[in-house]
């Protein structure tokens, strides 16, 4: 629901902010007022074309901002700034935004309809989705729509498994290839670090002999060995003991001491003797660890994606080898999941087209009743022969066609010309059949447009209840569908300072009254032209509140359940 409205040097405004209510709002004003202009703002947020020509003269920047709740409990705040040179910028929530995902945000949030920005309407993909909502077939679509996902699974897994015998045989060679690589050097983990830890030990063997073999001179065998003049030491230390007891815990550790020096000095002379100092040890652990290298180049960048490598060619190179076997039970699967949509989407386009008389119908005597008398509706399909063109939505394509014209030929309704007829036929399929969720902004521009009288009684009503599902915001030069508002704006045009400007307020009361009564009599307004105002207001009240609620319901969602129970 649009809840708040914000306008800057936009057209002829200058500044306006407005708060819109749930229900059905109308805004009225002289003819050149300036009521368009706020159609176009709203344009502008839903992903419109934006043009310098919006800018107000003398201003470098229009901006348009709105607050939306959304039905979730949230709230969507969208602001689209043109320059005065023609460049656009949007904003959702702060964030930058394009025109194309303004379209796709708005087009949950927003309709517009009337001066040909029938988003809905002009798109005959959308039809078939009217139809449906009418023709209360929701669990046959969830299952067309569940057959079809299944159908493009397994085609698509077909279709990566089939490739062509010739690239299938490249790319085993290939594969082969890098397995023999792989399986040759039969890398291991870990190898290439316990490798380049003994390259260390063998570059520096010489020095590492000699090290070891200093340290076990100075440790056990040289004339001055630590471990025979720690014998001299501990005898020091027995005499200090039997003197002083404090010393007694050094001489129990001794041994310990004595076990430990006599470790690390064998340790010394093996590890020496161990080294292999020979070139050639060298040069091999070198040759390894080149080889390592490139696998893990190719294939790394660690030795262990190496070895996963391996692996995931070899399951490779066998699901190479079973494509035949697959193919055949992808083969069966495909024509089972074929037969299963086919079916299904047989089911929907019977349910369909059985509904589509009725709603050809229930159209035009909809549109009877908004003055397109004699008008004509079709729902037209054409098979979708080609497996190609099946879809989510089944095995054809459908479109409305319309006659509004007596002696003219059935067309379809995207060629339609007149705005206003545009927004009479939405306005009769809302109330038929609609897609939107509860609570979405249905904005009407000349809904009015060649109507008047009892006529305009009618379609301010159905206005009036349509504004019980959804918020609906409607341009209109006529008293009987003002009057049916829950909100009335009234639109004003004014000089000041030897510029244009555009206002807007809420009319309530005495001065709603009054705003009928210009609408009723023009500027002459007499006495009883008042009076009629105020019966209109009075009679519309009363009518509302007179009707029951079971009796006048007229949204998509109770004729969908009255359709259902018959």
């Amino acid at each position: 629901m649009l809840r708040f409205l914000s306008i800057r040097h936009l057209a002829v405004i200058d500044q306006l902010e407005l708060e819109f209510e749930p229900g059905l709002n109308v805004l009225t004003g002289e003819t050149g007022a300036g009521k368009s202009i706020l159609v176009g703002a709203v344009g502008l947020l839903v992903g419109g074309r934006a043009s310098a020509e919006l800018v107000r003269t003398g201003e470098d920047t229009a901006a348009v901002e709105a607050i939306f709740d959304t039905p979730a409990g949230g709230e969507v705040i969208i602001r689209r700034e043109v320059s005065a040179q023609g460049r656009s910028r949007a904003s959702v929530n702060g964030a930058l935004a394009t025109s194309a995902s303004l379209r796709e945000l708005c087009g949950d949030l927003v309709d517009l309809h009337g001066q040909h920005d029938h988003q809905l309407l002009l798109d005959p993909a959308a039809h078939l989705d009217l139809l449906d909502e009418f023709a209360a077939v929701s669990a046959e679509r969830a299952a067309v729509a569940a057959a079809f996902a299944a159908l493009q699974e397994v085609r698509a897994e077909r279709e990566r498994l089939l490739t062509g015998e010739r690239e299938k045989a490249a790319r085993a060679d290939f594969l082969s290839f890098q397995l023999t690589e792989i399986e040759r050097a039969a890398p291991k983990s870990g190898e290439d670090e316990d490798l380049a830890a003994t390259r260390q030990v063998l570059a520096n063997a010489d020095k590492l002999q000699r090290l070891c073999a200093d340290a076990y001179d100075t440790l056990y065998e040289g004339d001055q060995a630590a471990l025979s003049a720690l014998g001299n030491v501990w005898k020091t230390v027995g005499d200090l003991a039997a003197l002083d007891g404090r010393f007694a815990p050094y001489l129990d550790a001794r041994a310990a001491v004595k076990s430990q020096l006599e470790d690390l000095a064998f340790f010394l002379r093996s590890y020496a003797a161990a080294i292999d100092t020979s070139p050639a040890r060298l040069q091999e652990v070198e040759d390894r660890l080149a080889l390592l290298e490139r696998l893990k180049k190719k294939h790394g960048p660690s030795l262990d994606d190496v070895v996963r490598k391996g692996e995931q060619i070899r399951r490779e190179l066998h699901d190479i080898e079973q494509a035949t076997e697959r193919a055949a039970a992808l083969d069966a699967a495909l024509e089972r999941t074929r037969q299963e949509y086919v079916v299904a989407a047989g089911a929907l386009s019977q349910k369909r087209r059985a509904a589509a008389t009725e709603f050809s119908r229930a159209l035009e005597k909809s549109l009877a009743d908004l003055a397109m008398t004699r008008t004509r509706c079709e729902v037209r399909f054409v098979a979708a022969e080609a497996e190609s063109r099946w879809s989510e939505r089944g095995i054809e394509e459908g479109e409305f066609y319309i006659s509004p014209n007596p002696g003219e030929d059935l067309k379809p309704l995207v060629r339609i010309a007149s705005g206003g007829e545009l927004s009479r036929v939405m306005l009769a399929l809302k109330t038929l059949a609609s897609t939107d969720a509860p609570g979405k902004t249905l904005i009407f521009d000349e809904v009015d447009a060649g109507i008047g009288g009892a006529v305009a009684d009618v379609v301010g009503a159905r206005l009036q209840r349509l504004g019980e599902a959804f918020q609906v915001l409607c341009i209109t030069h006529l008293p009987q569908i003002a009057a049916c508002a829950a909100t009335h704006y009234r639109i004003v045009k004014r000089i000041s300072g030897g510029r244009t400007v555009t206002d807007v307020a809420r009319v309530e009361g005495a001065e709603r009254e009054e705003e009928l009564a210009r609408m009723i009599g023009g500027a002459d307004i007499s006495a009883a032209v008042r009076a009629s105002a105020r019966e209109m207001l009075a009679a519309r009240s009363g009518r509302e509140r007179s009707v029951p609620r079971a009796n006048r319901d007229v949204s998509p969602q109770s004729q969908r359940s009255k359709r259902s129970r018959n």
